[in-house]
């Protein structure tokens, strides 16, 4: 199974990275073409557009910014459903390659995997454009941060056909430790939008209890200690209450990358007339901390909107 690779950033490229050395024959490309350097180096192919590396690929595989983003790579002049019409691998009347033409696993069908957090509405229209041009569709957005793109434990949540899911469970399962089909294309950016309310809105009750115990003078250290081992202890507070009180606000995770998802969540709320009051406070505090300059700091660094209400900055 050959793979096309489109988006080589800070979760890209070490996942680009597990799938060749998993074996799979590579062909990658990103907008910054310096950040290719790395696989080319270990084996991957450059394509010099999305079209090229679409047209040697059964599977493409894109992780960019935003929706915008990955329609443009897939529908642009030059773009991935381009590439595979010229290779002759699809009909753009949403024909399927002829029987004799190679394909994934012999299906002859082409297979977009949408590696990206979107909206579900966008992943849906997604979905719709490139079946009417032959092509599968997975939205296949992934949780476990920088660490686990590193490592290969990303959690991968898969909305599409279950057959496409099972044809492509190998190359993402390079990827991830837990690989799951979540239902029809869109449910996976649902999924992935359920993940980040649960992120946003833990990263208030991290802020709120660190807030408290440096008011009242308690050694933060010892505090943390004690409550993470306990009923209110998560990932976050392990993880992002440490780099707080270590004054890291390093990004793992950007504030403006946060506040893009929510924005997906809010949409799939209005589209649900869902009420989701933590999570609108979540914006705003994430809002307090872009209108000083934080944008491109961790998500961690809303606790600046709270030193801010305390007057300690």
């Amino acid at each position: 199974m050959r793979i096309g690779f489109i988006g080589l950033g800070i979760m890209g490229r070490p996942m680009a990275g597990h799938l060749l050395r998993a074996g799979f024959p590579l062909t990658v490309w990103n907008r910054t073409p310096g950040k290719t350097d790395e696989l080319i180096r270990a084996g991957a192919r450059a394509a010099k557009s999305p079209a090229a590396l679409a047209a040697e690929s059964d599977v493409v595989m894109t992780i960019v910014t935003d929706g915008p983003d990955v329609e443009e790579v897939l529908f642009a002049p030059r773009g991935v459903v381009e590439g595979f019409a010229e290779s002759g691998r699809l009909s753009r009347r949403g024909g399927q390659a002829g029987a004799g033409e190679r394909g994934v696993d012999g299906a002859g069908r082409p297979v977009v995997i949408d590696l990206s957090t979107v909206s579900p509405r966008t992943a849906r229209r997604i979905a719709t454009r490139l079946a009417q041009d032959g092509l599968d569709f997975l939205d296949a957005p992934v949780t476990g941060g920088d660490v686990g793109a590193q490592n290969a434990t990303l959690t991968i949540m898969v909305g599409g056909e279950a057959a496409v899911f099972e044809r492509c469970r190998g190359p993402l399962s390079a990827m991830g430790r837990k690989i799951v089909h979540v239902g029809p294309n869109g449910a996976g950016q649902m999924v992935k939008a359920c993940n980040q309310i649960l992120c946003a809105v833990n990263m208030i009750a991290v802020c709120e209890s660190l807030s408290l115990a440096r008011r009242t003078g308690l050694d933060v250290n010892a505090m943390l200690d004690v409550v993470t081992s306990g009923a209110g202890g998560s990932w976050a507070l392990e993880h992002l209450g440490r780099k707080i009180v270590a004054g890291d606000l390093r990004p793992a995770f950007m504030v403006r990358l946060i506040q893009k998802d929510l924005r997906a969540v809010m949409e799939a709320a209005e589209e649900a007339r869902l009420p989701l009051p933590g999570t609108a406070l979540a914006i705003q505090l994430f809002r307090a901390v872009e209108a000083g300059g934080g944008d491109a700091l961790g998500t961690q660094a809303m606790i600046q909107a709270y030193e801010r209400m305390a007057g300690e900055s």
